[in-house]
Parts: structure tokens; sequence; C-alpha cells
């Protein structure tokens, strides 16, 4: 028997303020999310992000919280048992969080004493240490506790995958009428700029230095120099994305959201290049969001509603959001195919 095991960022409890503080704190503890040191992290997380955001972040979870639950877990939940009917009898299919629940660690004593094969799929197309690799890294730390150890996998970032990009194409386009728009916005979350820094310098890649002086021009390709970039990736999801969709060049901006703090992050960002294009008379946008594989807080709420009325103020007159894969049969489908490929 094989386990395949689904993990995703994760989602508080509920929409109540004392569970999105405990999830808070350990989202923001980890230290490849908040990468400073140990004492200064526990200071900034515990003593101001978590007990001053907490209310708000709780105000927008409430918002998008569905009868069933969190969307992200619910539609996290619809893909496993949509996926274990196309696997078959074969393989047990399971999810989890890496934060909140359901947890990595119970996940995984739920499949370890019924599989001799264990396959962990990190639902991040685009590798980043603060997603794939945390989430590698708490999978790691919590099998070696194990006296027996299976045969282990990761399915590996994805972004370029031909299934992928299709599957993303093809809902795109049964979803929405592309037609309709005047500008196409993908938008991926954020990372400090350090972080991917940090990350060119380790990998022995040479674009830290071309960040730095031609940002503009610093994702123009992907190559094995830069195949572990975050920002290169994305730039790279949005060339296929936008070839599948047959989006006439100039058509369509990559930008990054959802930063915090005031240290740079990975530019250009989402709320300054929407109020760009509402200013160039630009008056609908048809946002995607190729970093989540799931609608979460930061697409149903922060683009759906902070960045629909933020271009609106600025004279434009809708931007929309394009349905995510969720648990669409082609993205289903597809997943099934990136994971016998690992």
């Amino acid at each position: 028997m094989t386990g395949i095991l689904l993990i995703n960022l994760g989602t508080p409890l509920s929409p109540n303020t004392g569970d999105v503080r405990k999830y808070l704190r350990e989202f923001l503890g980890d230290r490849r999310v908040i990468d400073i040191p140990v004492i200064r992290r526990k200071l900034l997380v515990n003593g101001i992000i978590a007990p001053f955001r907490a209310a708000e972040s709780a105000r927008q979870y409430k918002e998008i919280w569905t009868a069933e639950g969190s969307p992200l877990l619910v539609s996290g939940e619809r893909l496993k048992i949509k996926l274990q009917k196309l696997v078959g009898d074969g393989y047990i299919i399971d999810l989890a969080m890496r934060y909140g629940e359901p947890s990595i660690a119970g996940r995984l004593a739920n499949l370890m004493s019924n599989v001799k094969k264990l396959i962990i799929v990190p639902l991040y197309p685009q590798y980043a240490s603060a997603s794939s690799g945390s989430t590698i890294e708490k999978v790691m730390d919590e099998i070696k506790r194990y006296e027996v150890i299976p045969e282990i996998k990761f399915v590996r970032p994805f972004f370029s995958h031909p299934e992928f990009i299709k599957a993303f194409a093809a809902i795109a386009e049964r979803n929405n009428r592309l037609q309709d728009y005047d500008h196409y916005l993908f938008s991926y979350h954020g990372l400090p700029e350090r972080h991917i820094l940090k990350a060119s310098e380790e990998y022995g890649m040479k674009c830290s230095l071309t960040y730095r002086n031609q940002p503009d021009t610093c994702c123009a390709s992907l190559n094995d120099a830069n195949i572990y970039c975050y920002r290169a990736s994305c730039y790279h999801t949005t060339r296929l994305i936008a070839q599948a969709l047959k989006l006439p060049e100039g058509s369509y901006t990559v930008s990054f959201q959802s930063r915090l703090g005031r240290t740079p992050w990975i530019k250009p960002y989402t709320d300054e290049v929407i109020a760009e294009k509402a200013k160039a008379g630009v008056k609908k946008i048809l946002c995607f969001s190729p970093a989540f594989v799931a609608d979460c807080l930061e697409t149903i709420y922060e683009i759906k509603v902070l960045y629909a009325r933020h271009f609106h103020e600025y004279g434009g007159s809708a931007l929309h959001l394009a349905v995510s894969l969720n648990d669409e049969d082609e993205w289903v489908n597809a997943l099934k195919r990136i994971i016998e490929e690992c």
C-alpha cells in the first residue's frame, strides 16, 4: 500500500480571535517564515503581531468562512476524496496542513503503520523556503521519530509542469469570459527580498546581483541557475499560462501581494500595480493567483475584496478573481499525473 499525503499551508480552526491568534503564532513563529534570530522572532510574533493582528485577521476570516468551514480546508478535503476515487484502492490519500489542523504529525501517524511507501505532496507550485522548504523540514522532523521508515518520495515544485499549466488554463477558460477584460494580473504571494537573495547565494545562483541592479529583467528566463528562485519561477509560470491562454504580450502583469512589515518585499507590489493600471485607464482586470492551488484568505478576501475596492477607488470599474484550482476535475487529473511522475 502506498500513502499519499497532500499538504497545504494551513488555516485556523475557526474564525474566532483566539483560534486565529494561535494559528498566527504557529505560522509566524516558523524560522523559515520570519527568518530572524529566535528571541527577536518570539518577541515580535508573541508581543506585537499576534496580539494586534489577530482581531483584524479574525474579522477577515469570518467574511470568507462557510457553513462547512474554512474554504482552504473544505476544498482540500474534496480534493482528497476525488483523488482517492481516481487512484483506487492501492493508495491511501490523506490531507494535512503545515500549520493548524489536521496536523502533519497526526496524519503521518495515521499513514505510517499502513503503508510501505509514502509520497509527500507539498501543494505549492513554486518553491519557497517559507512554504515548500518548511513543509519538507517538518515532515522529516516527524518521520525521524519512527523506528521503521518506509520509502519516501517528495513531489517537487510543479510550477512549470505541463499538466498543471494545462489544468490552470482549462479552468480559467471554462469559468471566465477572457475577452471581457482589458488586462490580466497574475498576483503571487510575496516574500521578503532577503529570502530570495539568501536562496540565491546558498544555491550558487547569480541572480542576486542582477536582482539588486536590474530587477525588471532579472527573471526574464528560467534556467538551471535560478530554478529555485521563487520570483523567477512565478514569472515562468505566468509566461506558460499566458501562452496557453493565448494572452497577447503586454496584456498581463506579474505582481506580488500580502507583504508584512517594513522590510523590502519582492516587487512589483500588487496594490501599486492595480493603482497604476487604473490611473492609466484600464477598466476591467481579471486576476489569477497561480501560487495557490485553492482559494483562501489571500484570494477570496485580499484580492476579491480589498484589491477590488482599491482598483475602484483609483478609477477602475471591476477587478474580478479567477476561480482557483480547488477540487476541479482538471486539477484532480493533473495532480494524479504529477504524483505518478515523482
